[in-house]
């Protein structure tokens, strides 16, 4: 973990100029893991009623670069759509708190499965797969325009929505590959040639939708999906395709996500979100999201030899986790050949 410590009397400090009222903060806590926000949970009281929060605040670095503004119009912007936090307050300047932050709502009695989680979901995958993917089909078929998110980000073009998406994701590995990527570099050569279809919708992309960021509740509920902060706007087929990804399956195979089949999840998604799942663009967004994934591998490693953080995470996503996204990518150039 990097980056000053948060003390209580800060967030104190804020939350009593912001409410206009005292407020007592108890139980502040730093929860680990992370790569782009700092997370702190804590109970705040204020006339009489506690609050239980989250804060999220810009670490000193940061392996992804986002902005604390699009992680909170994220969250105003799919608030009623699918489950999460309500948004409560964001800092740009990071006022009594030194750097940018938001602060949400916080969600108690849920769990997160690790992603290293053999049978994560038990006997309530099926369950949870059908509220995963509904959800994420409701998020599909929401329009975008008018909501916090458009407005504050640009809206790309149907035919180039996923142009920018993979320009930012190649330069990730131009920046911070350490050897030679040549799997990488032959999927990176495919999907520029053979771009894919226009999206049928532009809308809002959650950016990291997978198994790691949804709270369940242990039944097969869906109580919370989580970390917004690669939000952007764009083809939703990009989602579904990182759903999808092979890495996130939990060692559960024929399964997608740990949780259902490849195609009861599709099927749930399209009916939710009233798009298909063109087999053409899926297979092109498929294969992008497993480049994104090792562009996301490449740059947990390169913070783990030479950017000064020690988690043996990032040195396993280096490792491991990015041999495992270049079979998966190697497989996909394969069988599209």
């Amino acid at each position: 973990m990097t980056g000053t410590p948060l003390h209580a009397d800060q967030v104190e400090a804020y939350l009593s100029r912001l409410w206009q009222a005292p407020v007592a903060v108890t139980g502040l806590a730093r929860i680990p893991g992370g790569a782009s926000r700092e997370t702190w949970r804590f109970d705040a009281e204020v006339a009489g009623e506690v609050r239980p929060l989250i804060l999220r605040r810009d670490p000193g670095g940061s392996l992804i670069d986002t902005e604390s503004e699009t992680e909170f119009r994220a969250y105003q912007s799919a608030w009623g759509v699918l489950p999460v936090p309500r948004a409560i307050a964001l800092e740009r300047d990071g006022a009594e708190l030194e750097r940018p932050f938001i602060v949400m709502e916080r969600i108690d009695g849920g769990e997160v499965a690790s992603p290293f989680a053999a049978g994560a979901y038990g006997d309530h995958g099926e369950a949870l797969g059908e509220a995963f993917f509904t959800a994420l089909g409701r998020l599909a078929a929401h329009d975008a325009r008018g909501t916090p998110l458009a407005a504050h980000l640009p809206m790309p073009a149907a035919d180039e929505a996923w142009r920018g998406q993979l320009d930012y994701w190649e330069g990730v590995i131009d920046e911070d590959e350490i050897e030679p990527l040549p799997v990488v570099r032959a999927a990176i050569r495919r999907l520029r040639r053979t771009p894919p279809p226009p999206a049928q919708r532009v809308g809002i992309v959650h950016g990291d939708y997978r198994t790691g960021n949804v709270m369940h509740d242990g039944r097969g509920g869906m109580l919370a999906m989580l970390d917004w902060e690669m939000a952007h706007l764009g083809d939703p087929l990009e989602d579904l395709g990182w759903a999808l990804d092979p890495i996130w399956n939990h060692h559960a195979a024929g399964t997608v996500a740990g949780m259902t089949t490849r195609e009861r999840a599709i099927g749930w998604w399209e009916a939710a979100s009233g798009l298909v799942a063109d087999p053409v663009a899926l297979r092109w967004w498929s294969l992008f999201n497993a480049v994104k994934g090792r562009a996301i591998w490449t740059s947990s490693f390169r913070e783990f030899v030479d950017g000064g953080r020690i988690d043996p995470v990032l040195g396993l996503s280096g490792w491991y986790v990015a041999r495992r996204q270049d079979a998966i990518i190697a497989r996909a150039l394969e069988s599209w050949a």
